[in-house]
């Protein structure tokens, strides 16, 4: 009888501390999961914008500027909600993904998309709707897309050891 309350004690002992080591380490990786996942849902959207945008392919939104491109007012208001889509999917990708103090793989999944951004941020014709595009957006969000574009091909974190 003993021994069975003495292996009572080791098992309050030992177990409650492994027991809580489980716990920690089950709650990382369901976190972790749940981002891979959030940023992989992300990832679609951006995919099926861009086939939205190959779709009207007579908007030349994907062109290296070049010669300037005269577009109906159809084309101009498509091309105009085409962009609202854009900046929606970056703001929600910001408010899900981006904070200050993200570990080495959430940082780098958001400058995949900082990538995006600063991509988009070099088309002239995006850039001088942008300011109108961002009326109404998550004011975190509106000031880091500006540092984006005002920054220019400069990645941030390149930026920020200037």
């Amino acid at each position: 009888m003993i021994w069975l309350e003495a292996l009572s004690y080791g098992v309050t002992i030992l177990g409650f501390p492994i027991a809580i080591i489980v716990f920690v380490y089950e709650r990382r990786r369901s976190i972790k999961n749940e981002e891979s996942e959030l940023h992989r849902h992300l990832s679609e959207e951006y995919d099926n914008f861009l086939k939205l945008v190959l779709d009207n392919a007579d908007l030349l939104l994907l062109r290296v500027p070049a010669a300037p491109v005269t577009l109906s007012e159809e084309q101009l208001e498509r091309r105009k909600v085409i962009f609202m889509m854009l900046v929606s999917l970056f703001e929600k990708a910001y408010i899900i993904l981006y904070n200050e103090n993200m570990n080495r793989d959430a940082r780098r999944r958001w400058m995949s998309w900082e990538d995006d951004m600063r991509e988009w941020s070099r088309r002239e014709e995006f850039v001088a709707l942008l300011p109108k595009l961002l009326q109404g957006e998550d004011d975190a969000f509106s000031r880091h897309f500006m540092q984006i574009v005002n920054r220019g091909d400069m990645p941030a974190e390149a930026a920020a050891n200037a």
